[in-house]
């Protein structure tokens, strides 16, 4: 399974990446609907964010993550001690478990990195036992300014990066639409919204600069003059003409749910 982006680090992934999908993590499992005491599977877990929310949230059950990148799973593996959390090294094309082994499949901030997301979606699907849920989320494509702003500027700079957000974040129904396709019952989409602060323009910058992310891949291949003149444009965006200060950015992520 290709995915779009760098996804090696682990340390620099939550830096960036992750501290987002950890404010989204008990939002979207709430969502999901999990319940004490289910099988839960985690396709794309990152460095954790959601199996570590799911295992805070419920006393007992059984949790599972799959990423395809070593680095995030041993990373994963190193912060927990508890029996009931497990991670596997594999991808969403081909889920390395027997049909219906899970009450519920959930993917946070992963399926638009997927080339092949039908796909990933039926793997999804396959595992889930009948009448289980399987649970998406995606960044939204509209009033995100956590992203757009970075985008929006980096687009007004360099027109190669003009749409390359929009390849990654979903407009309303573009989730729901799958899954009804996908042969899902009982489909809810929502919208989740985080607020992340910053206490300086540094603290929103310097994550992306050291991160992981399709943000930080962009900006790893800029000559220095063109990375400096992009975050003097953003600070601009974020600030105006004014002195540093902390600032909050508002974000919102479509979030889906089925049946199987």
């Amino acid at each position: 399974m290709k995915i779009t982006g760098k996804f090696a680090n682990a340390e620099a992934y939550d830096r960036n990446t992750g501290r987002f999908s950890r404010m989204l993590a008990r939002p979207f499992i709430e969502f999901a609907g999990v319940e004490d005491g289910e099988r839960l599977l985690d396709v794309g877990c990152g460095t954790g964010a959601v199996a570590f929310t799911a295992a805070a949230l419920t006393r007992r059950g059984e949790i599972v993550g799959i990423d395809p990148s070593a680095a995030f799973i041993e990373h994963a593996r190193s912060r927990t001690s508890d029996p009931r959390i497990s991670f596997d090294v594999g991808n969403a094309l081909t889920l390395p478990y027997p049909d219906g082994s899970f009450s519920k499949c959930l993917s946070l901030l992963v399926i638009q990195f997927i080339p092949d997301v039908r796909r990933a979606i039926s793997e999804m699907r396959r595992v889930t036992r009948t009448g289980g849920t399987v649970a998406a989320c995606v960044w939204s494509r509209d009033d995100d300014p956590l992203h757009t702003i970075f985008w929006d500027s980096a687009a007004e700079l360099d027109p190669a990066a003009k749409g390359a957000r929009d390849i990654r974040a979903y407009a309303q129904g573009q989730l729901s639409a799958l899954w009804v396709e996908s042969g899902f019952s009982s489909m809810e989409e929502t919208v989740l919204v985080i607020a992340p602060e910053f206490e300086s323009f540094d603290g929103y910058w310097k994550p992306l600069v050291r991160g992981q992310g399709p943000s930080s891949s962009y900006l790893e291949g800029l000559a220095p003059d063109k990375q400096e003149a992009l975050r003097l444009r953003v600070r601009e965006r974020v600030l105006g003409k004014g002195p540093d200060r902390p600032f909050t950015l508002g974000a919102k992520a479509w979030s889906v749910r089925g049946l199987r």
